[in-house]
């Protein structure tokens, strides 16, 4: 197999069978590629919508059906595709995830591919991202740490500035450049990294895998691209709701959060970064509040990050660590 497309489906069929439209207009370009259609415990009538569009339009050669009895999250629906197709006689060369809410351009999961073909070691690579207004959309990043806390928190501009080196979120590059992660709405990835690291973590239910995975494979030597010739359109949090900044963070993301700093780097590094956050976040608080201006937090922010992250909450989800 050349490339698998992973789509994942929660509650919006006619959004995902557009992706996936666009997915496979790609093909002709990819030959012996497939995609793995996985209806992640919607619990409403997707699963029906998306088989019987794959029945009508006569796409089960190339398109495997996968239907979850629950919702396994991203990093679950992810692995139900991953573990038989790496396991099975033709495994692929490349994975392409591709989020229900996303389009991409023509040609932008080939150059994908070039981009890792291109590059001894590249083995994730990521697209230019706009929503369907044209805005272009962060999707290139640091990886998180104690001081990318503090600078968060805080939101003092000439502070962000002395703490660059540390900031996560990037300006959006124009050119091929090697990043620390980005966000997984089009991610490829070469079937060496699952080889070297194993699948994705499903500690994480939603939110903050893909920034444990590049990680994983940055430690094993691999290195990830962002691509801005491969374009893609995305919706955002058509599933999730997460960007709808009227509405508390959702628990998944807190847990998301603290099993990150954990398992990553220790007990010892999470508190650091929690007590940081904090720290920045009453500096910054203090002179919002002075000058009159709101701060860039959805609602009971700073309480939820005192429930959750100052509590005995269980860390993870009870799958294996080094998954």
């Amino acid at each position: 197999m050349n490339v698998l497309v992973i789509l994942i489906n929660y509650r919006t069929p006619d959004l995902t069978l557009r992706a996936l439209r666009a997915a496979l207009a790609e093909f002709p370009r990819l030959p012996e590629s497939r995609v793995a259609l996985i209806d992640n415990g919607s619990g409403d009538d997707s699963a029906a919508v998306l088989s019987g569009a794959l029945e009508r339009e006569g796409l089960g050669d190339r398109v495997e059906l996968i239907v979850s009895p629950e919702n396994l999250g991203f990093a679950g629906g992810v692995n139900l595709a991953l573990r038989p197709a790496l396991a099975g006689p033709d495994p692929p060369r490349f994975v392409y995830l591709l989020n229900s809410d996303a389009i991409p351009a023509p040609g932008s999961i080939e150059r994908l591919v070039r981009t890792l073909e291109e590059r001894p070691g590249a083995a994730i690579a990521g697209s230019y991202i706009h929503g369907p207004d044209g805005v272009t959309h962060g999707t290139a990043f640091h990886f998180p740490s104690v001081a990318s806390n503090f600078e968060e928190a805080l939101g003092i501009g000439f502070v962000s500035r002395l703490l660059d080196r540390w900031v996560v979120s990037r300006p959006v590059p124009t050119e091929t450049t090697r990043i620390d992660w980005l966000a997984g709405a089009s991610m490829l990835i070469r079937r060496e990294v699952f080889d070297a690291i194993g699948l994705y973590d499903e500690n994480y239910f939603f939110y903050f895998e893909e920034t444990d995975f590049c990680l994983r494979a940055a430690r094993a030597g691999f290195t990830t691209w962002y691509g801005p010739e491969s374009r893609v359109e995305h919706i955002g949090a058509a599933s999730s709701g997460w960007k709808d900044f009227s509405k508390p963070r959702a628990a998944y993301w807190w847990d998301g959060r603290r099993w990150f700093y954990y398992k990553n780097h220790g007990l010892a590094y999470l508190w650091a970064a929690n007590v940081a956050w904090v720290l920045g976040f009453l500096l910054g608080e203090t002179r919002r509040r002075l000058i009159g201006r709101k701060g860039p937090f959805p609602p009971r922010f700073f309480r939820d990050f005192l429930r959750y992250n100052f509590s005995f909450r269980p860390l993870g989800r009870g799958f294996p660590r080094n998954a």
